[in-house]
């Protein structure tokens, strides 16, 4: 049986933490801050975790 590949671009958005959940940064980060207010732009530094149903969907993705 081979090996199973890591899904590239899911490894570089998520981070497994010690526990095993996921890891991601917060959508809406990338442009168009001059519309966005300073709470706005504050709260979107926090990142989170992935939702319990994407938990197993992307698990699949990062083997290790």
């Amino acid at each position: 049986m081979p090996k199973m590949k890591t899904r590239k671009s899911v490894a570089k958005r998520f981070k497994k933490t010690a526990t095993g959940k996921l890891k991601r940064q917060s959508a809406g980060t990338g442009h168009l801050f001059s519309s966005k207010t300073s709470k706005q732009k504050r709260r979107l530094r926090a990142g989170g975790l992935a939702s319990k149903a994407d938990i197993k969907r992307l698990a699949i993705h990062l083997p290790k």
